[in-house]
């Protein structure tokens, strides 16, 4: 792996370590929004969100995967998109009681 800096790219990643944190906080404090689900729902669940907060943790420190396609997945536009997709679907969760 290797580091990449950009001027522009630092507030995006700082947004997007802040969701994860609030996101990362908010399953602690309630995590029968995802355990409540069943199995069929529960699992894809797990899967956004484990690449979603790993995104956005790995992105404030530079870290950029030397594959193409994994670097793709872990930079913005496709993390951001996962991590808000993410925080939408526990927001309606929480929402729909």
């Amino acid at each position: 792996m290797r580091r990449e800096e950009s001027r522009n790219g630092q507030g995006a990643a700082l947004l997007a370590l802040l969701l994860g944190a609030g996101l990362a906080i908010w399953l602690l404090l309630r995590p029968e929004l995802v355990s409540a689900l069943p199995l069929a729902w529960r699992l894809p669940l797990i899967l956004l969100g484990a690449w979603s907060l790993g995104a956005a943790f790995l992105g404030p420190y530079g870290v950029v995967p030397r594959r193409r396609w994994q670097r793709r997945m872990v930079s913005p536009p496709w993390s951001l998109l996962a991590l808000g997709l993410f925080a939408l679907l526990l927001a309606g969760r929480a929402l729909s009681g």
